[in-house]
């Protein structure tokens, strides 16, 4: 592992400051509204709820969006972006599939039965002011996408009439026909007597019987762009006298260079021959050029976004670089991808300043890629973090906002909701990511799942990570430069077992062994084979000593095991999360090996109640310093759940080891730091429940991460940040 020059902290922190006077706007998220809050009274909040495709009032101070889950749009007042606050909701018979503003009134498209085979909806008009639904017109079929000119004069609706992806894996042809609707609107409500269809079958070459309009989008000629997305089309059509002007396949790529096995290592040297880009959403870019989402999840996975001029010809075409940045701030969606990539689904593109901004969602990936249009060859700016699945966005230039509506809620499964994020454009630097990885033989070294901590003996600001299960075909040490702004991993050393990337292993501690080497605390799990132990590696990472867990300990196991290894002299001590069967409740074990005599001994650690039903709380880290074990104690709730997240400290003169099996000695920990402030301001997201990893470097900085599951049934971010000298907090423990 390479140990580059670093420079001291103060000397970053001046040099970052420097950087960012002279820096150029950057957009930093402001505010995070979960949906759940706009349930109407007397619904439960814990409701499976979303937000889908969202739109904002002319003025920018409201924000709709479609919820599709509990049949309903949702109203944000954005008045103060900074503290958006719930504005109302409008239950429907019906599944509102997205949302479009129209003056003062909101156009839902709403799909009003669940039959492939004889599909229905409506698009119905309700007004910002008292949500009264003000206008409804039958569509004859299921709408997906609404737009509306921008002269506000037509809305335009994609009828997909979408396919039943159990039939026959999903083949078309599969009728009926999908379609586009007009219909011209005055003052904001639509006419539905001047509803036009039209026709466009025939055009594309996969299933020209069977088009499935997927996204529209208006120019300012009042010419719309219809992506077909499972025929692999765009086609153009006249708003004003209804009429195709032009189509073309959108065609395939070929791709070199990405991940594209599922084999839980995040490996980008596969390829992939040439497959359909399979748009998704479309927006015009000028009068002569558009651009569209590959999600290319039927048939493969293409992974980036295309330029088109308006004859088809492409423009530009990013192929796998869009990826790429997404993969170096560890957002790579390995585990939930099944090796199709991070699935762009999502558009906005809007001119902020002098700047032609281009947005593209990643809905596997959770984030969002800001690109400006240079009339060629769009230049990347920023990676913006997006709760879990944006899947729609509406920039506000006006007030320097972008709002994105991020579709999952993983209420069923006790982890984070749908929400809707803001973000503001302004000077400064970007606040995420916070972790970003160096390439290696020209990709990036991919990473995700940070469960383990350390800090490098004499190299100040110099780190080291492990990732856990998650990426069970290579468990990885890291090599962490904190001194850089972002951090950036720089190098990663696979752990090995005869010459083989290690099984069986879940690393949830990491602690240097003195001699160029690393001592691995692995959590088991009995159900799936993997033992609890303790693992020993070289400097090359290959696996010299495994200490298997004493049976007399085995004998209460469950899974939470080991979450926190720290050497101290010839004894290592390992945090074990949760108590075991032999626990006394409320109780956890901090274990001691001793190198020398191989004997194991522990004391036991009194973990705080958890603050609801069906939470717990347990410990998620171990590390020493000048005198102490500092821990993580954390809860398992996120969000505005979340109760418990800190530093607690205990003196090694109180952790005095009893052996295993009979009465243990309670030790007496102190509280450090409350980590969920510093949760809640570091990109204004909210609250993470894995706070897993903290270490004290050489100068006595703390530095803290979090695990992010591998993105999957996650966000994604990582949380990477310093909390400062722990001797400064000592003393302030001291003054209390």
């Amino acid at each position: 592992m390479r140990h580059p020059m670093t420079l001291p902290l103060a000397a970053l922190l001046l040099t970052s400051s420097a950087l960012s006077a002279a820096a150029e706007p950057v957009f930093n998220r402001i505010a995070s509204f979960p949906v759940a809050l706009n349930l109407p009274e007397g619904v439960d909040r814990d409701s499976e709820t979303s937000a889908e495709i969202i739109a904002a009032s002319s003025d920018g101070t409201m924000l709709v969006y479609s919820d599709s889950p509990h049949g309903g749009i949702g109203f944000i007042d954005i008045t103060d972006a900074k503290a958006p606050k719930a504005a109302g909701y409008v239950a429907f018979e019906g599944e509102p599939t997205s949302v479009a503003m129209a003056g003062a009134n909101v156009l839902v498209g709403l799909r009003t039965s669940d039959s492939k085979t004889d599909p229905a909806g409506d698009l119905a008009a309700v007004s910002l002011s008292g949500h009264a639904v003000v206008a409804r017109c039958e569509l004859g079929g299921q709408p997906d996408s609404v737009a509306v000119s921008p002269d506000g004069t037509m809305a335009a609706v994609a009828i997909e009439n979408e396919r039943d992806e159990e039939l026959n894996d999903g083949a078309l042809p599969q009728l009926p026909a999908g379609y586009v609707v007009l219909l011209a609107l005055s003052n904001g409500l639509p006419d539905c007597e001047s509803l036009r269809k039209v026709d466009v079958t025939g055009l594309a070459e996969i299933a020209p019987e069977d088009p499935e309009p997927e996204f529209v989008a208006f120019n300012d000629a009042n010419e719309l762009a219809v992506t077909l997305q499972e025929n692999n089309h765009i086609v153009i059509i006249d708003g004003a006298s209804g009429t195709v002007t032009g189509h073309f396949s959108a065609g395939t790529i070929a791709l070199e260079g990405i991940d594209a096995e599922d084999d839980g290592v995040l490996s980008f040297s596969n390829s992939l021959d040439a497959r359909p880009r399979e748009p998704d959403a479309v927006k015009w870019l000028d009068s002569r050029r558009l651009v569209i989402a590959n999600e290319g999840d039927w048939k493969g996975g293409t992974r980036g976004f295309t330029i088109f001029n308006r004859n088809g010809s492409v423009s530009y075409e990013s192929g796998p670089s869009f990826e790429m940045h997404v993969a170096r701030a560890g957002h790579y969606p390995d585990k939930r991808s099944d090796a199709k990539g991070v699935e762009p689904e999502g558009l906005e593109v809007a001119r902020f300043s002098d700047d032609d901004l281009i947005f593209v969602l990643s809905e596997r990936g959770s984030v969002v890629g800001v690109y400006r249009d240079t009339g060629g060859d769009p230049k990347f700016l920023q990676l913006l973090p997006s709760g879990i699945s944006p899947e729609g966005a509406v920039a506000i230039p006006g007030r320097n906002l972008l709002a994105t509506a991020n579709e999952a809620d993983l209420v069923e499964d006790g982890a984070a909701r749908s929400h809707v994020m803001l973000f503001e454009r302004s000077e400064g630097k970007p606040a995420y990511p916070q972790l970003v990885s160096d390439d290696r033989d020209g990709k990036p070294i991919g990473w995700g799942a940070l469960g383990a901590l350390a800090a490098d003996a004499t190299q100040a600001g110099w780190l080291y990570a492990a990732s856990d299960s998650v990426y069970k075909g290579a468990p990885t040490i890291f090599t962490i430069d904190a001194t850089a702004a972002p951090a950036r991993i720089v190098d990663a050393m696979t752990v090995t077992e005869n010459g083989e990337p290690a099984g069986k292993l879940d690393i949830e501690g990491l602690a240097l062994d003195g001699k160029g080497g690393f001592w691995l605390a692995s959590e088991g799990d009995a159900a799936k084979e993997v033992p609890h132990r303790l693992v020993h590696v070289d400097a090359s990472g290959a696996i010299v000593e495994s200490v298997a867990f004493p049976d007399i300990l085995l004998a209460g196991q469950t899974r939470f095991g080991a979450e926190g290894i720290a050497l101290d002299g010839d004894r290592l001590w390992v945090a074990i999360q949760r108590p075991w069967a032999d626990d006394p409740a409320g109780m956890t074990k901090l274990l001691a090996y001793d190198l020398g005599t191989r004997q194991w001994g522990a004391v036991r650690y009194p973990l705080e109640a958890p603050a609801q039903e069906g939470a717990w709380v347990g410990l998620s880290e171990l590390t020493i310093h000048d005198g102490h074990a500092y821990l993580i104690e954390r809860d398992n709730l996120i969000g505005d759940k979340a109760a418990l997240k800190s530093l607690t400290r205990v003196s090694l003169a109180d952790m005095q080891p009893a052996a295993l099996g009979g009465d243990l000695p309670v030790v007496r920990k102190e509280l450090v730091r409350d980590f969920i402030p510093d949760l809640k301001s570091q990109t204004n997201g909210y609250v993470v429940d894995k706070v897993e990893g903290f270490a004290i470097d050489a100068e006595g900085f703390g530095f803290v991460v979090t695990d992010n599951d591998g993105v999957d049934d996650s966000s994604g971010e990582t949380l990477f940040f310093g909390i400062g000298r722990m001797d400064e907090q000592s003393a302030a423990l001291s003054a209390q």
